[in-house]
């Protein structure tokens, strides 16, 4: 199938990779767009996995209020270099973060960050939940285990659902930034204000 210029223009658009890579994905994906899109997310999930060693000395604090004053957030994002760091596509990632920050309430940035004594109680809580609807003592521990990779998927931010695309996480999408990008990008920290809200909750 013969690859148009139209065609790489609009897989450029939809992914924001290079002329020649979006043509090469299309090669591959005999002009498949949507088979193209998935062979460059996972050659730049790649690309971007060796990148994740370099030092991240650079980045800014976003801040975001959310409509009506009643939530706020900051967040610290880091990249390699200045240059990056004031550009449109890395300040639009720290937005859409602080967005979902502000929309799905994360406690932890990775499942690293989560104290053990919160893993062990919340793994005792689902054992006696799966005792208790009858689970065999045997399967008990595997149900356990996907319980508990739900309960991250909730409570850490790079394993969220992405708001605005459900078919990736935020891990998923600081990946594909940093294969368009071309640098290391750190999720550090945030905090997350809601009006009302006491230092216990």
């Amino acid at each position: 199938m013969e690859i148009t210029a139209a065609m790489v223009k609009e897989l450029r658009q939809k992914t924001g990779v290079g002329v020649m890579d979006c043509k090469r994905a299309l090669v591959e994906a005999d002009g498949d767009l949507e088979k193209a899109i998935l062979i460059l997310r996972e050659k730049g999930s790649a690309v971007a996995e060796k990148r994740m060693g370099r030092a991240v000395p650079e980045g800014i604090i976003e801040s975001y209020i959310h409509t009506g004053n009643r939530i706020g957030v900051l967040l610290e994002i880091n990249c390699e270099t200045d240059f990056v760091a004031r550009t449109d596509d890395f300040q639009e990632l720290a937005n859409d973060i602080a967005m979902q920050i502000a929309a799905k309430k994360p406690l932890y940035v990775s499942r690293e960050d989560v104290p053990e004594e919160i893993i062990e109680k919340e793994k005792g809580i689902l054992r006696t939940q799966a005792l208790n609807e009858g689970k065999p003592e045997k399967v008990v521990d595997k149900i356990v285990e996907g319980r508990l990779n739900k309960f991250f998927s909730e409570v850490c931010l790079l394993e969220q659902e992405f708001i605005k695309d459900s078919d990736k996480t935020i891990k998923d999408l600081i990946l594909e930034k940093m294969s368009t990008i071309g640098e290391n990008i750190v999720l550090k920290r945030f905090t997350r204000y809601e009006l009302g809200e006491s230092d216990e909750s």
